[in-house]
């Protein structure tokens, strides 16, 4: 879940929108606005029942950040990198950067969220026992409360991806001892969640409360996407993990000259040898890498005038993984860096390439032998 909005950095970890969040911003202010205020509070005007609706839903999704921070607080206390915090329609999300290495790490990150939630909660409601006297302070502290206790709740659920899911996890790995073991039972119980939402929704909506009940058969159907999603992920960095780089990848790394030209490469080596990814070099002393991306980078009518040391990315600037590095580590390394390979360094020495498409083929070479 990229964010379409860049909003700022906490704890170095970046924070952002995706389009959807206005979506839903929207809607639950004109939710408030135009009937849960209006309901509770009839003494109040428009324009009061519209300010506290606007500040409620900012609140709410200010809780809702500090729900995601409260996980990535932990993650980073616990040496797990944080890749960002994106707020969407269904709320947000923290993209942890790699799977916890036990079971306690586990339950402390999945757990944390919660707990900041319920803490909000109890703050809300202390705070609506001093203001309840004005309601246009009392109105968004008791929302609130309800909200971030419903957030909670809602999220200590045991079905995967939700921190429920993931606190049933770190209990089935802690009694088993089987990490893959424990991603199967959470991920079944989070499929479970989902029909079960889904199934509701349509209840639902025979039963004439169209919008609540489709409501409900989209969150579940988000839901089981999210944990088929989570447990491939799972799997998948399960499969990668004791493998070495030198296990995968490419030793028949192409060189070329730093003087030859753009179109003179694309002519002989891409389009006729079907080659995507060169290390430029001169008298076996290495300059740099080149990719299709940074060749798309010149436009087309200057690759007569343009050399392979003038378009490539300097060895200096280079992302570099060694033979030793876990495979799981190198495609974390990878995905950090937004790059689809890299050269393989000894010291000084290239002694390979490893990209994206060969752990795809090594994974798909390990699901046809079903190891």
């Amino acid at each position: 879940m990229d964010a379409n909005i860049k909003l700022g950095r906490i704890w170095g970890i970046p924070i952002g929108l995706h389009a959807s969040w206005f979506l839903i911003f929207g809607l639950l202010t004109w939710s408030l606005a135009a009937g849960y205020f209006p309901g509770e509070y009839p003494g109040l005007n428009t324009a009061a029942h519209l300010g506290m609706a606007v500040v409620t839903s900012l609140l709410f999704f200010g809780s809702v950040l500090a729900h995601e921070l409260g996980h990535s607080f932990v993650a980073l206390r616990s040496s797990i990198p944080v890749k960002g915090i994106t707020l969407f329609i269904f709320g947000g999300v923290a993209q942890i950067g790699q799977e916890p290495r036990s079971p306690r790490v586990e339950f402390k990150v999945a757990i944390a969220g919660p707990a900041v939630s319920l803490a909000l909660a109890l703050g809300f409601y202390g705070l609506y026992l001093l203001d309840r006297s004005f309601p246009v302070l009392a109105a968004p502290s008791q929302y609130l409360m309800r909200i971030n206790l419903m957030l909670a709740l809602f999220n200590l659920i045991p079905g995967f991806p939700l921190d429920g899911g993931r606190v049933l996890r770190s209990i089935v790995w802690r009694m088993t001892g089987s990490f893959q073991r424990a991603s199967r039972v959470a991920s079944f119980s989070g499929q479970l969640v989902a029909f079960g939402f889904i199934a509701y929704g349509v209840y639902a909506i025979f039963r004439g409360d169209f919008m609540n009940g489709l409501w409900l058969a989209f969150i579940g159907w988000f839901l089981q996407n999210a944990a088929a999603s989570s447990y491939a992920q799972t799997s998948m960095q399960q499969s990668l993990r004791g493998i070495r780089v030198e296990q995968v990848m490419s030793r028949d790394c192409l060189r070329v000259p730093s003087l030859l030209s753009l179109n003179q490469l694309v002519e002989d080596r891409i389009l006729s040898g079907g080659k995507r990814c060169f290390f430029v070099a001169d008298n076996g002393k290495l300059q740099g890498m080149l990719t299709l991306r940074d060749i798309a980078a010149v436009p087309q009518q200057k690759w007569r005038f343009t050399t392979t040391a003038q378009a490539m990315v300097p060895l200096q600037r280079l992302v570099q993984v060694t033979p030793q590095t876990e495979l799981l580590s190198a495609l974390q390394t990878m995905d950090s860096a937004d790059v689809a390979q890299v050269p393989v360094m000894e010291g000084e020495e290239l002694v390979g390439m490893l990209s994206r498409e060969q752990i795809l083929r090594y994974l798909r070479t390990r699901a046809e032998l079903g190891i």
